[in-house]
């Protein structure tokens, strides 16, 4: 697999053409010598008998199922033309980059001397026992059709030109989302292509499986409008030659509500797109020039709607959004071929993506805050990570659905978090939360709802079913940004604390009975309810809501106070503290206190020590603690040391069936090796520690934050633990990812309080 290749590197080093070294590394261990004996002879000779005895099992034996081999004879590289099999190789190395960095999909490039077709497809049907499917690549038309063509139907493995269909798809997603935004239906659109190549023939062609009509379509070439009294027409232009008196681009143009460019650069003048019907959609997708300029056609009409192929625009149509997960999905059903209900499936999904919520890890990537569905955002952006767990999902059914499928998915949950962990999302320990959350979704309050991303977080949760959201701030307010952000938020519950006067009665009863002998009059009350904190965890105090979610806007100490006046403590807790868990690549780790107690005590310490235990156990993870400090057992002494080893000999008599060990320092904590030779009666050898209590709040805080930023490690939380009903307040400036695990959690701990 490619090493040190970020998406957004791999993403410039296929858009710039970055030639380079990629360095390679076995996916297979071959450290001892049993590694290689297994590896090749004679280990290796099982695995041959096998497969001899019967061949399919060469998908489980081998890497066949999930190698791609991309292949081309270098006769139509993308803006350079034919410039031969060497000249291409750096292009189809770029592509071996996008599809494992997006997809994990290896793959072997292949670039082939020989502009003959019979060669061409000899060479590549001998080579099927070698891959699961082929990308085929800048190969120049009309060959590339008839390659194509013959291919799929003398092999059995999934084939695609992606130059056809890539850009078909792509763009074919963006314009089911741009029809929609101008409420026109795509069976009486007039559709003008400009291109006769490839691309363009394979872009009309599915248009017209999405439902355009053939009699609504013009295309021209070089020479104006394809007509059918045109002598010596090839077969592909004479499928969508025209005897309508038209003649010129500019004929074609009058009228049309649609505009498909795949030719050359600055050939469609301003002019022209005036001539096109209201809400004209102009896809200008020549490279790297297209058709006519972002800028003359946004300036020609107000009203267009406009997609280039370059990435500094808005609408980018770009085949990185496809190609990888197509495969992805074919090769994960072991499908036979990429057939036509496989690519509408992809498009679609493309298209439905483009209507959620755009996470944050996509607008900071591309510094554009107010990412949504719209006429500047048609299509999903190259970095989304949510791409491979829709798009792969929806050909892998298209292909089991058409029959073209050798092997069945049953569990779509697990199909998911494989391909999430596919490309380096550890999700699992949030998904099972999350579905756990979905069998019985409880009333969510949000007290900071006049915020952007609390809304698509709502979004998010009602959609997916994940809570049933209320929104609390002024109402007009809220509805404007929702209005502003193109959300989707009918029916969800807003209220305004200042205009619900009865629950205001109600809630400052309540509030000055809990703190009337703690100094607080029945004037403070009911000032203090009118404010969201306290109004909010008000209503899950009294029943009206099961859990209270704050703390994206103010910090910590001032979020929490009101929970703590009106909801409390449980009874069997003499406190709260505060969790993090830390995703890494080598499982979910929980640290405490991070958030709430500063300088705990020893019996303070014992009491999180339980709490933290508890919480890991809501998890389903069986907890084993170790109390960190900057000593081994004794090793160094000062205060640190001596409190946390008081701490865990108290614990251990208190939690007699919890692993605890410590005092300890945090890399022999997870480290087997160190205690192993050093510390061999620690009770966490062979069983590395899952739960780490820190000395104060302090190296808490530190700890977790610094691995956030240098250990590339995802920080669920804070987890706010001991508290009467489910409360939780948010890290300051908490993604949207993080606010709906945060629900999730909260959704989960509501369903345990109840049961």
């Amino acid at each position: 697999m490619p090493k040190f290749i970020r998406p957004k590197e791999a993403l410039d080093y296929h858009e710039k053409g970055r030639p380079g070294k990629i360095e390679v590394i076995s996916s297979k261990p071959t450290n001892t010598q049993r590694d290689l004996a297994l590896a090749y002879s004679p280990g290796v000779a099982e695995p041959c008998k096998r497969i001899a005895e019967k061949k399919e099992d060469v998908y489980k034996y081998t890497a066949k199922g999930n190698l791609v081999g991309v292949i081309s004879n270098g006769t139509a590289v993308l803006g350079l033309g034919d410039i031969g099999p060497e000249a291409s190789k750096p292009v189809m190395e770029g592509k071996g980059v996008l599809f494992k960095i997006f997809a994990d999909i290896d793959v072997f490039d292949l670039e082939l001397n020989t502009k003959n077709i019979e060669e061409f497809i000899t060479v590549v049907k001998s080579l099927e026992p070698t891959f699961g499917g082929i990308n085929l690549e800048d190969i120049a038309a009309p060959d590339c059709f008839e390659i194509e063509t013959r291919l799929k139907e003398e092999l059995n493995i999934p084939i695609m030109h992606d130059d056809q269909h890539g850009t078909a798809i792509i763009s074919g997603a963006a314009l089911l989302n741009a029809l929609e935004l101008v409420e026109k239906d795509i069976t009486e659109i007039k559709l003008v292509v400009n291109g006769a190549g490839a691309s363009a023939v394979s872009c009309t062609r599915f248009y017209m499986s999405l439902g355009v009509k053939r009699e609504n379509v013009v295309m021209c070439d070089k020479e104006g409008v394809i007509r059918s009294d045109r002598d010596n027409l090839d077969s592909i232009k004479a499928e969508f030659s025209t005897d309508r008196d038209i003649h010129t681009l500019s004929d074609a143009m009058s009228g049309a509500d649609v505009f498909l460019g795949l030719s050359a650069g600055n050939v469609v003048s301003q002019d022209q797109i005036k001539l096109m019907a209201p809400n004209p959609i102009v896809f200008a997708l020549a490279n790297p020039d297209p058709e006519i300029a972002y800028d003359l056609a946004i300036a020609a009409r107000e009203d267009v709607i406009m997609a280039t192929g370059r990435s500094d625009h808005p609408n980018q149509v770009n085949n990185v959004l496809g190609f990888p997960y197509i495969f992805r999905g074919a090769l994960d059903v072991r499908s036979t071929a990429i057939n036509e209900d496989m690519k509408l499936a992809a498009a679609k999904a493309i298209a439905k993506l483009a209507k959620e919520p755009v996470p944050d890890i996509v607008t900071k990537a591309y510094g554009e805050a107010n990412l949504g569905f719209g006429r500047m955002y048609l299509i999903p952006k190259p970095l989304d990570p949510r791409l491979i767990t829709t798009i792969a999902p929806a050909v892998a059914k298209a292909a089991i659905d058409s029959g073209v499928a050798r092997k069945s998915i049953t569990d779509w949950d697990a199909y998911e978090l494989e391909l999430q962990e596919r490309i380096g999302i550890d999700q699992r320990l949030m998904s099972v939360v999350i579905a756990r959350a979905k069998k019985d979704p409880k009333r969510v309050v949000f007290a900071e709802a006049d915020n952007r991303k609390i809304l698509k977080a709502a979004q998010i949760i009602r959609d997916e079913k994940i809570a049933q959201p209320i929104l609390l701030g002024n109402k007009e307010k809220i509805l404007a940004l929702i209005q502003e952000n193109s959300l989707d938020l009918e029916h969800v519950t807003i209220i305004d604390p200042l205009e619900e006067t009865e629950k205001l009665d109600q809630f400052t009863k309540v509030l000055y009975d809990k703190r009337k002998r703690k100094g607080m009059t029945l004037t403070d009350a009911s000032r203090l309810v009118t404010q969201r904190n306290y109004f909010g965890a008000m209503m899950v105090e009294v029943g009206l809501a099961d859990a209270f979610i704050s703390g994206l806007t103010r910090d910590y100490p001032k979020t929490i106070l009101p929970s703590l006046h009106t909801i409390g403590v449980k009874p069997e807790a003499k406190r709260v503290a505060g969790m993090y868990i830390m995703n890494t690549d080598k499982g979910p780790y929980f640290f405490a206190d991070t958030t709430v107690n500063l300088n705990p005590s020893v019996e303070e310490l014992v009491d999180i020590i339980g709490l933290t235990a508890e919480a890991v156990k809501f998890f389903n993870v069986q907890p084993r603690v170790a109390m960190l400090s900057y000593s081994n057992f004794g090793s160094a002494q000062g205060d640190i040391p001596v409190k946390m080893a008081k701490a865990t000999a108290l614990a251990k008599e208190r939690y007699p069936d919890l692993i605890i060990e410590g005092e300890m320092q945090a890399n022999v904590a997870i480290n087997d090796e160190i205690q192993k030779e050093i510390y061999p009666f620690s009770q966490l050898i062979n069983q590395r520690a899952n739960t780490l209590i820190f000395p104060d709040l302090a190296s808490g805080n530190i700890a977790y934050k610094l691995l956030s930023e240098l250990g590339n490690a995802e920080a669920i939380g804070p987890i706010l633990l001991g508290m009467n009903k489910p409360v939780h307040i948010l890290q300051l400036g908490s993604s949207i990812r993080e606010i709906v695990n945060m629900v999730a959690i909260a959704v989960v701990d509501a369903q345990t309080a109840q049961s």
